[in-house]
């Protein structure tokens, strides 16, 4: 491992100036994933800027009933919060869908978010690989690539994003606020992490020392019955080889509004509005649901060891549809 410096800054400023004025300088927060690439020799930083201790660890509900995550929040605390349990189930099921209860113990929300592809071209440092090194070529296309992305790939990148809470987050529309050099910035979580194009080495679309320090949930009534599906090739520990994030509103069985993510199939959390707006107004039934599930999942480009991802993110998707619904006859039926 190379030699590196450690610094703790006083306050988010000192921190975000750090960061900025230090080209191989990076910021620590649980290290989960960061230490494991500076032992892979994939990440090098010579200064660490260690957040952990800036007031960035709270939980709070806002004013419209929303929630306030602060990005040092460990994982397991939020998981276990009981508003979150209340309101956004899902949140908590795709923290306890992802990694061991250590690691959900150092682990915090901000990293999770920027934590880095499980590509195996991009931890080997002898395989060439774009985002780690552009202009390498992508090993991955034509090597292992099974567990990678079908959707919003490029001829330069396949890796996907192997978070569980970001699925949940995008799912809800949840917004990110960032210290930038500027000043702050609030960006959709949508919009934070990018599609690779020609630049996959660029994952974010924050400027050299942004710092995530929290991140906002808006208000959504039907949250309350939402969940999260992970499937994955051992019952534990294991990365997605796709998942479903899903709430939905009903009316006398018809579809009002529907929030809807996938996860491990695309270069960050796959929002599929295309799914949503087809469900709007439909029947809640299985049969929709299919349908929803096949117009997303069109655009699909699988490659030669990938494609059993399509039938696998659909038939999730409407088992994950068809439990809630079923949830909130349930919830409708039930008499106190």
């Amino acid at each position: 491992m190379r030699a590196f410096r450690y610094h703790r800054p006083r306050d988010i400023a000192e921190a975000v100036a750090v960061v900025a004025a230090e080209p191989d300088a990076t910021y620590l927060g649980g290290g989960t994933n960061l230490v494991d690439l500076m032992k892979l020799g994939v990440a090098r930083p010579g200064l660490l800027v260690d957040v952990t201790r800036l007031p960035l660890d709270t939980i709070g509900t806002l004013p419209d009933g929303g929630l306030r995550i602060g990005a040092t929040v460990r994982n397991s605390d939020l998981a276990a919060d009981l508003t979150v349990r209340r309101d956004f189930p899902m949140l908590a099921r795709a923290l306890l869908a992802g990694a061991s209860g250590q690691l959900r113990n150092m682990a915090t929300v901000g990293g999770n978010l920027l934590q880095r592809t499980r590509c195996l071209y991009f931890q080997d440092v002898t395989k060439p690989c774009n985002k780690r090194e552009p202009g390498a070529g992508c090993a991955a296309r034509e090597g292992q690539h099974r567990d990678l992305a079908i959707l919003g790939t490029s001829d330069a990148c396949v890796a996907t994003h192997p978070s569980d809470l970001a699925v949940a987050l995008a799912a809800l529309d949840a917004v990110v606020e960032v210290q930038e050099p500027a000043g702050p910035r609030d960006i959709p979580l949508a919009e934070l992490l990018r599609l690779p194009g020609d630049e996959p080495d660029r994952e974010t679309t924050m400027v050299r020392g942004g710092l995530v320090t929290a991140v906002r949930v808006p208000p959504l009534p039907y949250a309350r019955v939402s969940t999260y599906r992970k499937a994955r090739d051992r019952a534990s520990f294991a990365f997605a080889a796709g998942s479903v994030a899903a709430a939905v509103g009903l009316d006398d069985g018809t579809v009002r509004d529907v929030r809807l993510a996938f996860g491990a199939v695309a270069h960050r959390p796959w929002r599929a509005y295309v799914a949503e707006d087809a469900l709007r107004g439909q029947p809640a039934t299985p049969e929709s649901f299919g349908r929803a599930a096949d117009a997303e999942l069109a655009a699909a480009q699988p490659l030669r060891d990938n494609g059993f991802k399509v039938p696998l993110v659909r038939n999730l998707t409407v088992a994950t549809l068809t439990d809630l619904v079923d949830s909130h006859r349930r919830a409708a039926a039930w008499v106190p």
